[in-house]
């Protein structure tokens, strides 16, 4: 999904959609290199993968983001997916301290069942200090929508972040914010 900028015709955000009918040609889903996703990919319904989600830094005030939330509306509102899955980054810079405090906090109210644990191929590493929860935007906004995490996050070395795989039932996702954004 693209929004580009009228005046311009530049390009001042994305994010990136996989369906599921075209991740086997991609080579699988992103979060499959970070997290075991078995229980998921096996259980029934269609699943679309989000991810890297990009807004240049002069335009990221709300209208931009509406946008693209507006655009993922539009898609599952004539789309028939049970699922949708993406990773949300936290930054490492404090070693990932902030990131394991943010999954301790969210699995307590946040953690999806047991069925659809995802193990990470790289788990972050155990560190002793345990500061308050680093939610990022998205991250916080992924969660209002309605969606769990899946487990432990893993650690990507290439942006120096902690992933957290979340997973979105749309069965579960709530329809106030698909109304809002489908309005824009």
């Amino acid at each position: 999904i693209l929004v580009r900028d009228n005046e311009s015709d530049e390009v001042v955000a994305s994010t990136r959609v996989l369906l599921d009918s075209d991740a086997r040609c991609a080579g699988g889903f992103y979060s499959e290199g970070e997290f075991d996703l078995d229980s998921i990919l096996m259980a029934s319904g269609r699943i679309m993968e989000i991810g890297r989600t990009c807004v240049h830094a002069d335009y990221r005030r709300g209208a931009v983001i509406s946008m693209l939330w507006s655009g993922l509306a539009t898609l599952l509102n004539v789309s028939r997916f049970q699922r949708i899955i993406g990773c949300a980054s936290i930054p490492m810079h404090d070693g990932g301290a902030g990131a394991l405090a943010t999954y301790a906090w969210l699995r307590r109210e946040h953690l999806i069942s047991t069925e659809f644990n995802a193990r990470p191929r790289l788990p972050l590493p155990v560190i002793a200090v345990a500061p308050a929860p680093m939610m990022p935007p998205l991250l916080k906004a992924y969660i209002r929508l309605g969606a769990m995490i899946c487990g432990e996050p893993c650690w990507d070395p290439d942006f120096n972040t902690a992933d957290m795989l979340i997973v979105l039932d749309t069965a579960n996702l709530q329809r106030r914010y698909v109304r809002r954004y489908l309005r824009k």
